[in-house]
């Protein structure tokens, strides 16, 4: 396969307007470096930036280009946390790593905007707040005991009534939700390339094209082989998600890749963008099946979910009931024109938490962001490089796990798409 066949971007609102991409030609020569990295999404990016500002010799292995996966593809919400409430991560997890998994999770935002401004990266970020919405008399409970959590641990969010939520949607659809100031968002596919452009500058090497056939123990190292040539390094990041293939042994029975889709509006009117979101945070319904959206820098809608379990790279008519959502919510949408849609795979886990994997002490393996991966993959970069400097003594702030295969994997887009309808069956009953 060509290398220019394997670097396209697949179509979307992102790749229209995004910022040219920076150079990363595929790997044409045999070369060692200390760490090689496979991946170049958030979490790969992330560590080769971290790693090479700490001097050590790092080489990505992309077998697009930076971002072409989930990473340029997602809703560009920068959001905090994970799937559980904190009390249940203590419980899970003990005092000591339950309460780094939280500051860590519930804090990734910060860090990542943090990042942005200290590197200049320019992809339209604004920290204007994540709403988790509530949509049923179940999932305001859900919420109200979510937030008393979060009150107690000292994670600063507030509880929002029907009245406030009317006033910040422009929508009667929403009994309360809860705003974590810290959350936000950004253009995807800039910040990925963004970070793709640090990194280069910091000294990390950056391979586009450049899918790994096979990765072998040789001679005490890691020799990484591609279709043109080969790396040969002391330590190996893996940070595939969604798209891992048969490169690590059983790695892609131990998740589900998941297709999440958005379609987009033409820029919208000041005076009608006014009234949806007026204060732009981003807003994502807590349910069985989430639907996210937000308002961008250009007054576009994006409106997010579940969608076909195939790619989409064509007309709209493709995401028709997210539009009609739309339109539901705020029916002066009525003739708006939607511009683009698209869909990506993201990684869901069996246990709905981000894995991290050591199968030796010098390779690392982290996948599993179940849909948070923007802020959460960037935190953990930084982590994981820290980890692959100073080796196994490292504290990183979630727990280790070996690979274990999901039962009856080959069967997932049956499962996948069973518990779309169902959940969304209960989404409709509010139960």
């Amino acid at each position: 396969m060509s290398a220019d066949l394997l670097s396209s971007l697949p179509p979307s609102l992102y790749a229209d307007t995004a910022h040219a991409p920076p150079v990363t030609p595929p790997l044409d020569g045999d070369r060692t470096v200390s760490v090689a990295i496979v991946g170049g999404g958030f979490a790969g990016l992330s560590a080769a930036l971290h790693l090479a500002e700490a001097g050590v010799d790092t080489c990505v292995l992309e077998a697009h280009e930076p971002g072409w996966g989930a990473s340029g593809r997602n809703g560009g919400q920068v959001n905090p946390g994970l799937k559980f409430n904190p009390d249940e991560l203590l419980a899970r997890f003990g005092d000591d790593l339950g309460r780094r998994m939280i500051a860590m999770a519930w804090g990734a935002p910060d860090f990542t905007f943090d990042l942005i401004r200290r590197l200049g990266i320019k992809c339209d970020a604004r920290q204007n707040g994540t709403l988790r919405a509530a949509t049923s008399a179940v999932t305001t409970d859900a919420v109200r005991v979510t937030a008393a959590q979060y009150a107690a641990h000292g994670i600063p969010t507030r509880l929002l009534d029907a009245d406030t939520m009317r006033s910040a949607t422009g929508t009667n659809r929403y009994p309360a939700a809860l705003l974590d100031p810290r959350g936000g968002d950004l253009h995807p596919l800039n910040y990925a390339r963004g970070l793709a452009r640090a990194a280069q500058a910091a000294g990390a090497t950056i391979h586009g094209g450049s899918r790994v056939i096979s990765a072998r123990r040789q001679a005490g190292h890691w020799k990484l082989k591609t279709e043109t040539a080969s790396v040969t390094a002391d330590k190996l990041l893996v940070v595939t998600n969604a798209y891992a293939d048969g490169l690590w042994p059983r790695l892609k029975q131990s998740l589900v890749p998941i297709y999440s889709s958005i379609v987009a509006t033409e820029p919208l009117p000041d005076s009608l963008a006014a009234r949806i979101l007026p204060q732009r945070p981003v807003l994502y319904e807590s349910g069985h099946i989430t639907v996210y959206y937000r308002i961008d820098s250009e007054n576009r809608l994006l409106m997010g979910g579940r969608g076909p379990q195939r790619s989409i790279m064509g007309p709209t008519g493709a995401l028709a009931y997210l539009q009609r959502y739309a339109v539901a919510l705020w029916p002066e949408l009525k003739g708006v024109r939607w511009t683009h849609a698209w869909n990506g795979q993201l990684a869901i886990t069996a246990d709905h938490l981000p894995h991290l994997h050591a199968p030796t002490d010098d390779v690392l393996i982290y996948l599993g962001c179940n849909g948070r991966g923007v802020a959460l993959a960037t935190a953990m970069g930084q982590q994981l490089a820290q980890r692959l400097i100073d080796g196994p003594s490292t504290t990183i702030d979630l727990p280790f796990s070996d690979i274990q295969p999901m039962r009856f994997h080959a069967f997932w887009p049956i499962g996948t798409h069973a518990a779309m309808l169902w959940g969304r069956m209960k989404d409709r009953l509010g139960i």
